[in-house]
């Protein structure tokens, strides 16, 4: 199964990445916090970039981001160059945790829960996670329900998948980025008109190979979604993310949910 051909790999590179970025320390503008998830009984950490240009007064687009196996909220936020992008274009991050650092955010179904610990229903839990981080956000700011974006990576790109398709009408645009392989060959055709897709993955990602996500593509393009596929030549596992950010947040600009 592709998710277990994944799961050693992912978490020893994105953690030694995750590692190497931490050196520089937290950007003071990027707000960690937790809140209580009462079904799981527990707190449940996220985290926050509020661009400078913020006005209360007006709507703000929103991106929500979703962390790779191993990994955590507060680190994929501190992408190289992701902050960057938002506060040029004016947006607000918002990153997950998905309840732990496995949670599939669903993708793998309500179960998932695999490791001491873990409740039975992690993979719900994981998946309500995101959709309660995006409640808090849209409660405390004025987000744009028309510029509502999600973007995950690795794992995270997974859970773009998934939640994407589960709730297609919350997202103007899905990005996964080198996502890990699931078993589900998705109705893409609900997409269309709904919401766009950038893809993203690199050639040279040897962690999660590329077929999986060329086969969405070509599915995307069958059913006439709105779509942007970048398949980056010199992109591995993890630097495809940031050497993309660029073109995903164009991407993002570029398609504004319509109105039906």
């Amino acid at each position: 199964m592709m998710k277990n051909k994944c799961l050693a790999g992912l978490a020893c590179v994105l953690l030694l990445a995750l590692t190497i970025e931490s050196f520089a320390g937290p950007r003071q503008e990027i707000q960690d916090r937790k809140y209580f998830f009462k079904s799981a009984n527990m707190h449940v950490t996220y985290s926050v970039f509020v661009p400078s240009t913020y006005d209360k007064s007006k709507e703000t687009p929103l991106v929500m981001v979703l962390h790779g196996l191993g990994s955590r909220a507060a680190e994929i936020i501190r992408y190289p160059n992701l902050v960057e992008e938002a506060e040029k274009r004016g947006y607000i991050l918002v990153a997950a945790e998905g309840i732990n650092n496995h949670g599939w955010y669903g993708a793998y179904g309500k179960r998932g829960g695999n490791r001491k610990g873990d409740p039975e229903n992690l993979g719900e839990l994981s998946e309500q996670d995101v959709l309660n981080v995006l409640e808090i956000a849209q409660k405390e700011f004025n987000v744009d329900p028309k510029r509502t974006y999600l973007m995950g990576h690795s794992m995270g790109g997974s859970g773009t998948w998934h939640l994407g398709m589960k709730y297609p009408e919350k997202w103007a645009a899905l990005a996964p980025l080198a996502s890990a392989g699931t078993n589900h060959d998705y109705d893409m055709k609900k997409l269309k008109g709904e919401l766009a897709v950038i893809v993203v993955h690199g050639v040279r990602d040897r962690l999660c190979p590329i077929g999986a996500n060329r086969l969405k593509v070509a599915n995307l393009k069958r059913h006439g979604v709105k779509h942007k596929y970048i398949e980056d030549p010199r992109g591995n596992h993890v630097n495809v993310a940031w050497e993309n950010f660029p073109a995903i947040f164009e991407f993002f600009q570029e398609n504004v949910k319509q109105d039906k």
